[in-house]
């Protein structure tokens, strides 16, 4: 069973890889990736192995493979904060997709200088982008325009499920509320922020092997 949102004439597709799949744009949006986090741990003593954003890599050429988007859209926090070898490592990966356009909402640890960007594989946008019945950002627009669902990241959502016998686990999830879609974080080295959603919300859980629907 596909996990997808309908919005107006917008079928938005979510992947159990934390990503969204939308066939009419051709295309893909991923948030909060953080590429080069655990390079700046390292720097500060703690040893954080460098593997974990391989691991990201790998899961994004495997959407790029299993979708073939001609587009792929970061919605912030691509990179983490100052620049470190890992800003080439990204570039050399994305250079393999010569067939595929890359773009860049700027978040709040994008703060590269932008001869970086300029010299990158992103076309680089500082502030939210309308694309179809989309609107594209970090953070989550307060305002939003009418007939448009905002896709966004930076909370990095979570939800913390309980069974009857009090055990609990806590799940990487999409958070959609009215005219509004808050992506999970796409990189593995990332928190969780646990939501508290209304009864106007839906949650989609994620696990390794499929996107459960929780709330509707």
């Amino acid at each position: 069973m596909i996990s997808q949102i309908n919005f107006q004439k917008t079928k938005l597709i979510l992947l159990k890889e934390k990503a969204v799949w939308v066939p009419i744009l051709n295309s893909v949006f991923i948030a909060d990736l953080h590429f080069g986090k655990a390079s700046h741990f390292r720097k500060s003593g703690i040893p954080i192995p460098e593997p974990i954003h391989l691991e990201d890599l790998a899961n994004l050429q495997s959407i790029i493979e299993s979708y073939h988007p001609q587009h792929v859209y970061f919605l912030g926090d691509l990179f983490h904060s100052d620049w470190n070898g890992q800003w080439e490592v990204l570039n050399q990966f994305l250079g393999r997709f010569s067939q595929v356009s890359f773009h860049l909402v700027l978040g709040n640890h994008d703060i590269l200088d932008s001869s970086f960007y300029t010299q990158s594989a992103f076309t680089v946008y500082k502030s939210p982008i309308e694309l179809g019945d989309l609107m594209l950002s970090h953070e989550p627009m307060d305002v939003i325009p009418e007939q448009k669902i905002n896709l966004c990241g930076h909370i990095h959502p979570g939800i913390r499920l309980v069974g009857k016998a009090r055990q609990s686990i806590r799940l990487s999830c999409f958070y959609y509320k009215p005219n509004q879609l808050i992506l999970p974080a796409f990189g593995r080295f990332t928190g969780l922020a646990l939501i508290k959603p209304r009864s106007t919300d839906q949650v989609f859980g994620i696990t390794n092997e499929k996107v459960i629907p929780i709330l509707s």
